[in-house]
């Protein structure tokens, strides 16, 4: 009897969540290990549970779905499979770029989901049919992300800009990331020098625009 895929769900959507464990759980060679809520959350979790596959959201609380992907990917040998809305193709490359193994979109089926896990943990890579042709260049290689100002923060550094996109104080931000005021201020202005960015209004259109925050739509939830 083949083995059972472990799987731990990551997306700050309880509903979404809840969702995913009821498909997934009526498959015999998945394992829902766990969930997390949040990007720092995410990389606790894989750290803690070491599942196989990580379904993992973009637009995280605390810590983007592409920073907790590299964070896991430097220290675990888990496959992560990038699950979004989105299907623009500099989004995409990021996503494989940041060392993801697959990216399905969400209003794709589940049987295409299903697929895709199993794919990864074999060792491949998948990406949703409808947007492999916006990562495939006219050879049938996958295209590499287009380095940005992004690319030149430190860890911390896309850290303090994502709470303060969430709308934390530079206080706030010490005391959730064990660090001083005064060292939150320096990481605040060293990364607004390199994205050439001058006030808080700036970051948080930055930050959207990157899709490190949503933005709420309402009426509903994207």
């Amino acid at each position: 009897m083949k083995k059972k895929i472990r799987v731990l769900i990551c997306d700050d959507h309880t509903l979404f969540r809840e969702g995913l464990r009821a498909i997934l759980r009526d498959h015999p060679l998945l394992d829902v290990v766990g969930e997390a809520a949040d990007g720092r959350e995410a990389v606790s979790a894989a750290r803690r549970l070491r599942p196989d596959v990580v379904l993992m959201d973009i637009e995280m609380p605390e810590l983007s779905g592409l920073d907790a992907t590299r964070r896991i990917r430097a220290k675990l040998r888990c496959q992560v499979l990038i699950l979004t809305l989105y299907d623009d193709d500099e989004l995409i490359a990021r996503c494989l770029d940041s060392g993801a193994a697959g990216f399905v979109l969400k209003d794709g089926p589940s049987a295409q989901l299903i697929y895709a896990i199993e794919a990864v943990h074999g060792g491949e890579r998948y990406v949703s049919p409808r947007a492999l042709t916006k990562v495939v260049d006219p050879t049938g290689k996958l295209r590499k992300a287009t380095r940005t100002r992004y690319d030149l923060l430190t860890d911390r550094e896309r850290e303090v800009l994502k709470l303060l996109a969430d709308g934390l104080s530079s206080k706030e931000i010490a005391v959730r990331l064990d660090l001083s005021v005064k060292t939150v201020d320096v990481h605040k202005y060293n990364l607004m020098r390199k994205l050439g960015i001058r006030n808080r209004t700036g970051l948080v259109k930055y930050a959207i625009q990157k899709r490190l925050i949503r933005v709420p739509v309402m009426g509903g939830i994207r």
